[in-house]
């Protein structure tokens, strides 16, 4: 996948589309990158033996994921033209970040 995604964004680089390459290749990563990981805190929540977590292991999990998420929901906290938000979007950007990553649904 990772060779059609720099064939594309080299294409359209060379037909002097590069943002639309950045964004082509952003959305596919973000793509790529939930399919195969779990969507939430809660669905990560699974022991070795692949049973879910409950009782004080939860907890104590759930406390750490949220706080992982954190940073990384700073880090992803950017508008269309790849600059970092700031203030209230910013603020806004990263509540809903946490609020989807603490989420079962």
């Amino acid at each position: 996948m990772k060779k059609i995604l720099c064939a594309v964004t080299l294409a359209l680089a060379a037909l002097g589309l590069q943002s639309a390459a950045y964004g082509f290749e952003s959305k596919a990563a973000d793509a790529a990158g939930t399919a195969a990981a779990p969507s939430s805190c809660e669905d990560k929540a699974v022991g070795k033996d692949g049973k879910k977590l409950a009782g004080a292991a939860k907890t104590s999990f759930m406390k750490k994921c949220e706080a992982d998420a954190k940073p990384s929901c700073e880090e992803k906290a950017i508008d269309k033209n790849g600059k970092k938000l700031a203030g209230a979007a910013k603020t806004s950007f990263v509540k809903k970040c946490e609020a989807d990553a603490k989420s079962a649904k």
